[in-house]
């Protein structure tokens, strides 16, 4: 059942006074969610935990290269033109803010190059939000590195669950999944972070899901520069929502799945609240973070994969391509087919500038994404020689895995083949503990920040015996 009955009773109507509604109960499903979240905040499993770490490690690594991106600079220029006052770290910069504006600085720029991590079959990028919510409301109370690694365990959780129960609709629909459940589960990481009592990580839910936000029109046109800050605008809320539940400000008790809540207003009749605590504490979320390989859309990295592979072991060149044909699913050729790449973020969206990358140059390196890199004449006619197919197997298994197939037809006559289900990084062909440390440092060079990436690294390595998450948060400061 979705909704209670509402009641209501007028009083004295002569002398006008307000209505008074009996409140929602909160209904089972959410409530049974957030009473098992925050009881991780107290004890949680090991295994999600060390997920928890890398994935840590990971957002640590977006944000440097990110903190460097014009979007970035913009943002946190905003926000620095408010004062420093408070007690809160924004990665690569010296100096103090206030909570909120720490994690949208943070949370945009770990969703500002493309290379943030992913839930597969939610469709949904949690660490951009959840870490820089839980970096900034652990840093402003001094949390222990253990009680971070369990909000974070906590929040990708959250983030998986609300997503699902929100299914497809609100992203056909035009609506940014993100930047709708980022701001909720973020303030759950925060809470449980923060370590609000129940009552209080119950208000700051039911404020959370008051901005939920963010359409996703930069998919379909020129994207400038809007969709870098969804992940820190969700983060902002996240943590202001915690941070007034803490000083007493009261929400609905049915926001996510009561009537007119999270659910209801986003998704209607096609909602799934049953998976809001399906299996709780027997699968975990974290299982399923797809970490990136290459700054580009989650949908493009096999297709990029599969061409560089046949580019080191046949010799594939540019001038000896006459077509390459890409077969992907239905969602990938729709809206990831764009030939006239306008800005960085068209390039990182579209399938045929990418397969032109992995012919050409480095997929791994931002400069291919430059504006310079995509005027470049070479790549854009071989790019206009990528024919899209929609792929029926690739279809069948969307969005719990990410198929493609891809033909490139020689000049002379021969045809390379080769197709894949699951690109590296991916779940089912995960990274190693080794390739994320590595992708750290490579990341961490690339910004330019003094910051010293191995001391990071063992500072993430060692959370559970920090006292204090400044002690992480401090290297990340030039």
């Amino acid at each position: 059942m979705r909704a209670g009955k509402i009641l209501s009773t007028i009083r004295n109507p002569l002398k006008m006074t307000p209505i008074t509604e009996t409140s929602h109960q909160p209904l089972a499903n959410a409530r049974r969610l957030i009473e098992f979240l925050h009881g991780l905040g107290n004890e949680c499993p090991t295994a999600p935990m060390e997920k928890a770490r890398w994935c840590l490690l990971d957002a640590l690594g977006c944000a440097l290269l990110g903190a460097r991106q014009p979007w970035s600079e913009i943002m946190t220029a905003e926000v620095l033109a408010d004062g420093t006052h408070g007690s809160c770290t924004i990665v690569g910069r010296v100096g103090n803010v206030a909570p909120s504006h720490a994690a949208l600085c943070n949370g945009t720029a770990m969703h500002g190059f493309e290379l943030d991590d992913l839930l597969s079959e939610a469709l949904i990028h949690p660490g951009a939000v959840i870490v820089p919510a839980v970096l900034a409301a652990a840093e402003a109370a001094e949390a222990t590195g253990v009680q971070m690694l369990r909000a974070i365990a906590a929040g990708y959780e959250a983030t998986a669950r609300i997503s699902m129960a929100l299914g497809m609709d609100p992203s056909q629909r035009g609506f940014h999944k993100t930047s709708v459940v980022g701001p909720v589960a973020g303030a759950i990481a925060a809470g449980v972070a923060m370590r609000l009592p129940l009552d209080q990580l119950l208000n700051a839910v039911g404020l959370a899901c008051s901005c939920a936000s963010g359409v996703k029109n930069f998919a379909v046109g020129s994207a400038g520069m809007v969709k870098r800050m969804h992940a820190g605008r969700a983060a902002e809320a996240a943590v202001r929502m915690a941070m007034l539940a803490r000083r007493g400000f009261t929400a609905p008790p049915g926001a996510i799945d009561g009537k007119f809540g999270l659910l209801d207003a986003f998704s209607g009749d096609t909602a799934k609240p049953a998976l809001l605590d399906a299996n709780l504490g027997n699968r975990w979320a974290l299982d399923d973070v797809w970490v990136k390989v290459y700054p580009i859309c989650g949908w493009i990295q096999g297709v990029v994969q599969l061409l560089l592979a046949m580019r080191e072991q046949s010799g594939v060149e540019a001038h000896k391509v006459a077509r390459i044909v890409v077969a992907t699913s239905a969602f990938a050729v729709r809206y990831n087919g764009n030939t006239e790449v306008a800005d960085t973020m068209d390039a990182q969206y579209s399938i045929p500038y990418c397969a032109s990358v992995a012919l050409t140059g480095d997929p791994g390196d931002p400069k291919a994404f430059s504006l310079d890199a995509i005027g470049d004449p070479v790549r854009a006619e071989l790019a206009k020689r990528v024919e899209l197919l929609v792929d029926p197997v690739a279809d069948e298994v969307y969005p719990k895995q990410f198929a493609c197939r891809v033909e490139v037809h020689l000049k002379g006559g021969g045809v390379l083949h080769a197709q894949t289900r699951d690109a590296h990084g991916t779940p089912g062909n995960p990274c190693d503990i080794g390739e994320q440390i590595d992708k750290f440092n490579r990341l961490a060079s690339l910004s330019g920040f003094a910051v010293p990436a191995q001391a990071v690294v063992d500072a993430v390595q060692r959370l559970e015996s920090l006292t204090s998450v400044t002690t992480l948060t401090r290297l990340l400061r030039p």
